[in-house]
């Protein structure tokens, strides 16, 4: 597997990250793809007609550091240190902090989205830096621009995606290494498909890896895709409380897990 730039994914079973690894697949790249549910990376590579010198499949659950840090050091001995590394993989699910068991699920959702990004980031950081480039992308959302009622897990978590992010970029500036963050707007994929709320501007995964992949090969350091995502969003940022309150009363809330048409 050499000649070719080479991209880490995770959550590459389904949705955005199964369409990132299309997208950067067509762009002559080699994949690295790390999930839980491997078999069914297989069966997608295969349905694709993929040439299996071009990628990896690595079992990991970025919930546990130990199994994501894992999957990127085995990726560096087997493929070699990445181009792209993209921290995708992440749970969204409501919470009603008045619920017990949704505190478990506020730890569980940060665990995967935040602990998670950094140790997939982890094991790329020090080769990265010794090469002097490399580009690592954190997925976060417009949900973490502003906290949304029964989103408070997911929020939060997104949030907190842009901040490390940010943190991140001014730490690796010096060394060549870019920190990348986008931030989706409703995208069609089964994270978003149960939701009993409007979703404006929903995007198909693969016109939204379109976007994703040319901001990230532009060296962008932070892009909303839509574009017109990110005008929402910043308007709801400039909105008083009272009003952005107001504005949200009686917006159906997020499934909560075990909820009829819950997720995670």
């Amino acid at each position: 597997m050499t000649g070719r730039p080479l991209v880490f994914i995770t959550g590459a079973s389904s949705g955005i990250g199964q369409a990132l690894a299309w997208r950067y697949h067509q762009a002559g790249y080699n994949l690295a793809l790390a999930a839980r549910r491997t078999t069914e990376i297989e069966s997608w590579a295969k349905s694709r007609e993929m040439d299996p010198g071009r990628y990896q499949i690595y079992s990991a659950d970025v919930a546990i550091p130990d199994s994501i840090v894992g999957a990127g050091m085995d990726c560096l001995v087997r493929q070699g240190v990445p181009d792209v590394v993209i921290a995708n993989a992440g749970i969204s699910v409501g919470m009603d902090t008045a619920v017990r068991d949704d505190i478990d699920v506020l730890a569980r959702t940060l665990a995967t989205n935040n602990t998670g990004l950094a140790a997939t980031f982890h094991p790329f950081v020090g080769p990265m830096a010794q090469r002097g480039s490399g580009r690592l992308v954190g997925i976060a959302s417009v949900a973490g621009i502003r906290g949304l009622p029964g989103h408070g897990a997911y929020c939060a978590s997104k949030a907190a995606v842009i901040a490390y992010c940010e943190s991140l970029r001014g730490e690796l500036r010096p060394s060549g290494v870019r920190v990348v963050t986008i931030c989706p707007g409703y995208i069609d994929t089964p994270l978003t498909r149960n939701n009993r709320y409007s979703m404006p501007f929903l995007m198909q995964p693969q016109d939204f890896a379109d976007r994703a992949f040319e901001a990230v090969e532009a060296g962008a350091s932070y892009r909303v895709i839509p574009w017109q995502m990110g005008v929402v969003a910043k308007l709801l940022r400039l909105l008083p409380n009272a009003v952005f309150d107001r504005v949200l009363a009686g917006r159906p809330r997020k499934q909560r897990a075990g909820a009829p048409g819950g997720s995670s």
